[in-house]
This record gives structure tokens, sequence and C-alpha cells, in this order.
């Protein structure tokens, strides 16, 4: 008989550090609206103040790798503190054959200044040949009035 313990890594906690991929190398970044104070660009690096919607609804971010890539993790960190909303998002992927998206996980947070202030969300993938990955924010699903924000993408 083999054994394994095997436990749940905590999302608040970090797994071992790990070279994430420069974005800003190896691929082009497609948002669907953007606040100027809130580029897409800072979601990628560590010192930035994330990105956020100028328009309410739905978003989309789509990152295009120049060349295919094999993924091996993907983290993302959602933050709202002002206001109370139920966000979903989902994140698809597609391979250098092209084709339509492939689902990797669809998720819903509840945000409450009160209490759940931020989102992390650490994803143990295998995408060999990855061409594309797209991030779909429904940042509000009774109002649809909220802005999407985001304030962590990375990838390994």
């Amino acid at each position: 008989m083999r054994k394994r313990i095997v436990g749940l890594q905590s999302s608040q906690e970090p797994k071992s550090p790990e070279k994430w991929v420069d974005l800003q190398e190896v691929a082009t970044v497609e948002v669907t609206s953007e606040d100027p104070e809130f580029p897409i660009e800072s979601v990628f690096s560590a010192n930035g103040p994330g990105w956020r919607a100028r328009d309410k609804g739905e978003q989309q971010i789509r990152i295009i790798f120049d060349h295919p890539v094999l993924v091996r993790r993907i983290h993302l960190k959602f933050v709202e503190t002002e206001v109370e909303r139920t966000q979903e998002f989902a994140l698809k992927w597609s391979g250098a054959e092209g084709g339509p998206t492939k689902e990797i996980v669809r998720q819903q947070w509840n945000f409450s200044p009160a209490g759940s202030t931020f989102e992390v969300e650490d994803y143990d993938v295998s995408l060999d040949g990855a061409s594309t990955l797209e991030l779909i924010i429904r940042p509000d699903l009774s109002l649809e009035d909220a802005l999407a924000t985001l304030a962590e993408w990375r990838i390994a």
C-alpha cells in the first residue's frame, strides 16, 4: 500500500517561490476597459496599484503570447475594500492550434468591507502550448453596477 498525506493549501499562504514569467517580454495584453490611474500593466509587477476598469459591467483581459508556452501555475488576486458585492470570474485558455477557448475555472466570491476584502486563487495547471489566456470578470452579479478590479496576475 502506498500512502500520501495531502493537506489543503491555504489560499492566503503563497506557495514556494517560483520564477514568474515576465509577460511584458513575451506577450501582448488586451483589455476591454481601463482606468488610466490603474493600468493593466501594474497587475503583472510587484509594485503596481492594480487594474481597474473605466466602465461598469463585465470585462475581459486577454494575454496573447508571442509564441506558445507551457503554463504550469496561474495566480490571481482580487481586492475590494469599499463595496459589498458578489463577483464571478472565468479563466480560459486556447492552444497554438487555435479553436475555441477552454474553461479552466469559473469562480464566485462575496466581497464584504467588514470581512472578506480579498480573494487569492492559485491554480496548478498543465497548459502545454498555450497561445492565449483570458480572464472574464463579472464584478457584481446582483446589480452589475460595480467596476471590475484585479490586483495581481502571475503565470509560471
